[in-house]
């Protein structure tokens, strides 16, 4: 398996980042007439997406997807919801939500190893040692960023995530690598405000230096090394890093999303998405529950989610906002419907739940289903390539774009995944 890039951030990556961001060339993407065709319609919704991502693995079967009154259901109870489906009794917020969102019960994957899975949740592929393929936000970042007008005026990163699980660029490059910041909204390791003088002074020297550099030099290296300064800057001094700083936010719409780690996350990616932010993933970890699960659930993991995801919802319908966002949420896999010797779940990727909707999704409803004990699909099963084909068509984007790797092999968007249909009414 490929290596893959830190979910922190140093200097140095930040510099490469920026560099990337000013590369002049870039791996090819074939736009033909289907993704001009839609420019149009790209440009006038301001599409975006946002990725919850649910590090470990968690237990689909007690939150989605429940099984009461089986040997394998565990305790909790199904509570009814705005839509059609029932979820667990201990998500009773996101129950008046549902009616935007809609859960793919029928999920079978193969890849039951946190790493493995979570590359091919991210990606549509598995891994394999020639080439390392983009994720989610990387993708569609690059896409979305076709929009002329967008890429002019977004002068922040155009995928950014808090404290996610998020795998890397792949062979798109650096231009396209995650932006990684915490929850409070800070550049991990990259403690530059614009408040200091000192730092102020050094930039403005820099940049002085540089202009002479390039003078002297009138080469290409020159020219492009002072583009990476001068965008540092922008980025440093944009108006639009404001919205990393959910703090500025009224206290009441804090305590709505939840003094939490994710859910400071999920109002941050409010903000980013209003501010033209194409993607943003918000992690929460600690789902790998091989011990003691329903008291993990019960009293901290499905709290935290509940108001996080809950407010993330209604904020982004109350605002206008959720028909042009795709809201994606998922792990790599899900747990075991037999509870072992310790109280808990292990790790189960053959019948699970993946939820999504915004983006034109018909929410409300449940797509697939399990058998009564949770060990089997027993409708149509969906990939994690459908899954993204599915939201690659809620966001307007041709399923026939193609990107092309350094050596020259063409990879469709999604890996030809289908979209599932029902998720369109």
């Amino acid at each position: 398996m490929q290596r893959r890039l830190s979910n922190g951030m140093t200097r140095r990556h930040f510099m490469e980042h920026m560099a990337g961001s000013c590369a002049l060339t870039v791996p090819a993407l074939s736009l033909g007439q289907s993704i001009r065709a839609h420019a149009d319609e790209l440009r006038r919704n301001h599409k975006a997406a946002i990725l919850l991502w649910m590090g470990g693995g968690p237990s689909t079967m007690d939150i989605w997807d429940l099984k009461p009154g089986a040997a394998t259901g565990g305790p909790f109870k199904a509570i009814s919801t705005s839509g059609n489906a029932q979820i667990s009794e201990h998500m009773p917020m996101m129950a008046q939500q549902m009616h935007n969102m809609a859960i793919v019960r029928s999920m079978n994957t193969r890849e039951a190893d946190h790493q493995r899975g979570r590359y091919y949740m991210h990606t549509g592929y598995v891994p394999e040692r020639r080439v390392e393929h983009p994720g989610y936000g990387s993708v569609i970042s690059r896409v979305l960023m076709e929009d002329e007008a967008r890429s002019e005026t977004l002068q922040i990163p155009p995928f950014v995530t808090v404290g996610g699980g998020s795998v890397g660029p792949g062979f798109l490059g650096m231009a396209w690598a995650p932006f990684s910041v915490n929850s409070n909204g800070t550049v991990r390791n990259l403690k530059m405000s614009l408040d200091d003088r000192r730092l102020v002074q050094r930039m403005e020297t820099l940049d002085l230096i540089e202009k002479g550099f390039v003078n002297q030099r009138r080469g290409t290296a020159s020219q492009e090394h002072r583009k990476v300064l001068r965008k540092t800057w922008n980025l440093l001094s944009s108006d639009q890093m404001e919205a990393m700083k959910v703090a500025q936010e009224p206290e009441t719409v804090r305590e709505r999303y939840g003094n939490s780690g994710f859910g400071r996350g999920c109002l941050m990616a409010r903000r980013l998405v209003e501010a033209g932010v194409p993607f943003v993933e918000v992690g929460l970890g600690g789902w790998d529950n091989h011990s003691n699960i329903f008291a993990t659930l019960e009293n901290q993991k499905l709290p935290e989610l509940d108001r996080g995801m809950s407010a993330l919802v209604e904020d982004l319908e109350q605002r206008g906002l959720l028909q042009d966002t795709a809201i994606i949420w998922m792990g790599e896999f899900s747990r075991t419907p037999r509870i072992n010797g310790n109280t808990g779940r292990d790790h189960f990727a053959r019948a699970w739940s993946v939820v999504v909707g915004g983006g034109g999704i018909q929410g409300g409803t449940a797509v697939g289903a399990t058998s009564e004990d949770g060990t089997e699909v027993v409708t149509d099963p969906y990939t994690s390539q459908d899954v993204m084909a599915s939201v690659v068509k809620s966001l307007g984007i041709p399923l026939e774009t193609t990107f092309t790797t350094p050596t020259g092999r063409p990879m469709k968007i999604a890996n030809g995944g289908k979209v599932i249909q029902e998720l369109f009414g």
